[in-house]
């Protein structure tokens, strides 16, 4: 199995959130941590991404 990494671009697009709403989860945990790919680049794993919005469907 392939690992995917997602930009902040397609993270947005996929849950719907914003760039603060992302980086505010993040912080408190309620988000799935970025990995560094370079100076200036963060990704998520899609996988990761993925859990997430399961957890949402699963508490709705």
């Amino acid at each position: 199995m392939a690992l995917r990494i997602m930009r902040l671009s397609e993270v947005k697009a996929v849950t719907g959130l914003s760039k603060t709403t992302i980086y505010r989860f993040e912080k408190l945990g309620r988000f799935p941590s970025r990995v560094s790919l370079g100076e200036r680049s963060v990704g998520w794993f899609e996988d990761d991404v993925e859990a997430f919005l399961m957890s949402l469907k699963e508490a709705t």
